[in-house]
């Protein structure tokens, strides 16, 4: 509402008229005004005796105050609807808030058709916020700044301009409701992996062909006596003093996240091929797919089983080391053939399968600086180890610290250690590097095995896809690093499962955008994106009013070109 003024001639003499008058926005976008009230003339003596009378109560001040109702002058037009007195001197400018990174996540959002799915799934009842918004304040926070639901709760949702985006208040970020609505997503994962495939395949025409398959963990901080699937097992964090989860991932070879699943933290990685397919052949139907695996995922039975007759399951997986050997004399024999600038490739079937020994130049260059490394480094602890002569417990004690972290370089040098009670000397404790088996190591270095029962394949084409197992490191490494996966707090095991489905949306936004960068600028990341609009904030623009009120504006700061 606003005041208006109209003056009249009359009786020449300058008459002037008040009325209050509220402006309403219409559907269309039009504003419309009404009067709501007549004040009528109201003369100078009359203006006086309403600036005394009019109080209101200041609720920051907590006390009550003189307000003007007029303004100090009469410059304003008549029909002024956005016309007020503001002091300028007196502007201020608070709450700065991120905006430009939160637009990017909600937009990201939009695209992918996720405030549709949740809100089909996620009905709105008798809650004052909408589920799906909650969810989505989750992702956002995920993808942009992960944190605990408290922190979100606390600290992170007042520093963004998330109420403005999601047009709803603080009561979004409420504790307890950020924690009750990871126990309402669990159920939808399912459809959740088929409306993202369909969603991929409108976007980007996304190819499900070839899917790249494997497994990392993520520990738990604390106990977890709550959590059945908190258990003790490999860690790949570094972590075997944590309990944790196997997370099994599919990706495609553009980076989609095609499905994913949370197991025993101790679950051993070839028992889980098997009802991996079972489970994507249920979601998406049976169809011709490849399978890339890096070696130990499957098992022999596994591979066997996608064998079978009439099954239109291919694969392709690394191999040990070992079989190369096994079968050096044919190798030996046969020609290689060129796929790449640096890479070269040898074929050989047996048993219906197609092997292919590549040999990578870059490969094996770095596989050997990386090996002479560890050897010069182990080598210099020893010389270390025998000028200070130390007993011969500190001296198994230091050496068995050296094999540690020389891995498997340490079989690449003889030892000879003191008998039980003989004194360390130069004599007694003496190595030497054995050049032989480094060199026969070194031959080996660059060469990897593949593995598949595509027996008509493109050599060139089967390395490359192996190669892409890449994009899967690349999910892991983004959902621990920049997602926040690790470490899981939750007690309760729905709560784990639906933090991890909640890090995994925010990496679906992450695989989207990146997709839509190499489509539109190739040259910058997902990461470079977001901490460049990460400087667009919104901000509230305070103006004092000649009256003593004050006009807030919310404003964002603006993009540069």
């Amino acid at each position: 509402m606003f005041l208006r003024s109209t003056n009249r001639q009359k009786d020449g003499k300058d008459h002037r008229y008040f009325s209050v008058v509220e402006s309403r926005r219409l559907v269309s976008g039009k504003t419309a005004q009404r009067t709501v009230l007549d004040l009528g003339e109201v003369n100078d003596r009359q203006e006086a005796a309403w600036r005394k009378t009019l109080e209101v109560f200041d609720e920051e001040q907590h006390c009550s105050r003189t307000l003007s109702l007029f303004p100090e002058d009469r410059t304003l037009p008549a029909d002024g609807a956005d016309s007020l007195q503001v002091r300028l001197s007196g502007l201020e400018l608070r709450r700065p808030r991120m905006f430009g990174n939160c637009w990017l996540a909600c937009e990201v959002w939009r695209q992918l058709g996720l405030d549709e799915f949740w809100r089909a799934r996620l009905p709105e009842g008798r809650e004052a916020v909408s589920w799906a918004k909650v969810v989505q304040l989750l992702v956002t926070n995920h993808l942009l700044d992960p944190s605990s639901e408290f922190r979100v709760h606390r600290q992170w949702f007042v520093s963004t301009a998330l109420d403005e985006l999601l047009e709803v208040d603080y009561a979004v970020a409420e504790k307890d409701r950020l924690y009750r609505c990871l126990d309402r997503v669990l159920a939808h994962k399912q459809d959740l992996f088929v409306w993202l495939r369909q969603k991929w395949a409108d976007l980007f025409q996304a190819d499900f062909e070839v899917l790249l398959y494997d497994l990392t963990s993520t520990y738990f901080e604390g106990d977890m006596e709550r959590n059945p699937k908190a258990k003790r097992g490999y860690s790949r964090d570094g972590r075997p003093d944590c309990v944790q989860l196997v997370i099994a991932l599919v990706v495609t070879t553009d980076g989609f996240p095609l499905a994913y699943e949370v197991m025993d933290g101790n679950t051993a990685d070839c028992t889980t091929l098997r009802g991996f397919l079972d489970k994507i052949e249920q979601t998406y139907g049976k169809a011709r797919r490849m399978w890339v695996m890096d070696r130990g995922i499957p098992s022999e039975a596994t591979l066997a089983a996608m064998r079978e007759p009439g099954r239109q399951v291919y694969y392709l997986v690394g191999t040990p080391k070992g079989k190369i050997k096994q079968h050096e004399k044919k190798w030996l024999e046969l020609p290689w053939q060129k796929v790449r600038d640096s890479v070269e490739v040898k074929l050989f079937e047996q048993d219906g399968e197609l092997y292919v020994l590549a040999k990578s130049q870059g490969r094996q260059a770095k596989e050997t600086a990386m090996r002479r490394k560890r050897v010069a480094r182990l080598l210099r602890k020893l010389r270390a180890m025998r000028r200070s002569l130390p007993t011969r417990d500190q001296l198994l004690l230091s050496i068995g610290a050296a094999k540690t972290e020389a891995g498997r370089a340490f079989g690449l040098v003889k030892i000879q250690l003191p008998d039980a009670g003989q004194p360390v000397t130069r004599s007694s404790f003496q190595f030497h590097l054995d050049k032989a088996k480094l060199n026969e190591a070194e031959l080996r270095d660059g060469h990897y095995l593949l593995r598949s029962n595509l027996s008509d394949g493109d050599p060139a084409v089967l390395w490359s896809r192996y190669v892409q197992l890449t994009q899967v490191e690349a999910a892991f490494r983004s959902l621990k690093s920049e997602l926040g996966i690790r470490p899981v707090r939750h007690q309760l095991e729905h709560r784990a499962d639906a933090h991890i489905l909640i890090a995994f949306l925010a990496y679906c936004l992450q695989a989207t955008l990146k997709n839509r960068l190499m489509i539109h600028a190739p040259g910058l990341s997902a990461t470079e994106v977001r901490k460049t609009l990460a400087g667009i904030e919104m901000l509230d623009v305070y103006l004092p009013t000649v009256d003593g009120r004050w006009l807030i504006l919310p404003r964002y700061t603006q993009p540069e070109s």
